[in-house]
């Protein structure tokens, strides 16, 4: 099964951008390697481009989210300073080509790992349905009595599997985790990803903001130097679930301000879409887009107090 809508894959694809070798397309962002006058690929940075494309059940959904991109990379950078303390990120500069300005930024390139870092501070969604099964959480045990939208006594570490478009993550344990990419390193990104978590909560939490769970990438220097780097994006609406603070109340399913409007207006009768069908959702009417448009732009108002 292919993870596309009746659009097939983005139509703007890739972009031209002189200087630049389109390298990969993932769901949001695209990769641009910067070449020199002779054609050499630059071998320490690369172009992160965040498109206006919104991914939701492993479907890329038409059409685009107006202003998306630049929410998403104004909101990283904004959180990545937050943040510099805890961890390094990849990013090296905002001087980007004039046509993908305020949503590209020039990064360093790093080795990638190859699990998805997910901390929860709330119960919800998937870890949900897990804890409903099974009382616990990638393996981490959990309180009896939770509810959706129950706060954790403590953030927990609950990786996925780093699967291609199209394909679904899947829960990962500590051990396969460990597995993977070794002791020391599986620990160091549990230890990142909840502090990350709590951090984020600590701001957001002043500004009427929950972050329920983040999902965080990291990477490492080719050359081995260092520890782990916070890449690609962070506590963003396309990698959170934010929720407003005066309206929490666990027992049901929180408004968002993040992709889970678009996620209930595909389940909701008016879509008309069966997610067990295998057959690709419908494209979003334009209320969807205009309000989920809105949603974004009002996490990254409120989150940073500017405006946008």
């Amino acid at each position: 099964m292919c993870g596309v809508t009746t659009s097939d894959a983005p139509s703007d694809l890739p972009l031209d951008l002189p200087g630049y070798q389109h390298v990969y397309s993932g769901k949001v962002r695209d990769l641009y390697a910067p070449v020199d006058s002779q054609g050499e690929v630059d071998p320490d940075r690369l172009l992160l481009v965040a498109s206006n494309r919104l991914s939701a059940y492993d479907w890329m959904m038409a059409p685009e989210i107006p202003d998306k991109g630049a929410v998403l990379t104004r909101l990283s950078l904004w959180w990545f300073d937050q943040l510099s303390d805890l961890v390094p990120n990849h990013v090296v500069s905002t001087d980007v080509p004039a046509v993908v300005a305020g949503r590209a930024l020039l990064v360093r390139r790093l080795e990638m790992l190859r699990v998805e870092a997910i901390a929860r501070a709330y119960l919800t969604g998937g870890g949900l349905e897990e804890y409903r099964a099974k009382g616990s959480v990638s393996g981490a045990r959990l309180p009896e009595g939770l509810v959706d939208g129950s706060r954790l006594p403590e953030p927990v570490f609950t990786p996925t599997t780093k699967a291609p478009v199209g394909e679904h993550d899947l829960p990962m344990t500590p051990a396969q985790v460990e597995a993977e990419l070794g002791v020391e390193v599986a620990a160091e990104m549990s230890r990142l990803t909840r502090a990350i978590l709590v951090r984020g909560n600590e701001i957001a939490s002043q500004r009427g903001i929950l972050i329920a769970d983040t999902k965080v990438e990291f990477g490492l220097r080719p050359d081995g130097s260092g520890g782990l780097v916070l890449a690609d994006e962070v506590l963003t609406p396309d990698s959170s679930r934010f929720w407003p603070a005066d309206q929490w109340e666990p027992g049901h399913p929180q408004p968002s301000y993040d992709k889970q409007f678009v996620r209930d207006w595909l389940t909701s009768p008016e879509s008309g879409w069966d997610r067990s069908s295998g057959e690709p959702p419908p494209e979003l009417p334009p209320h969807v887009v205009e309000q989920t448009r809105a949603k974004y732009i009002e996490a990254y108002e409120r989150v940073t107090g500017a405006p946008f």
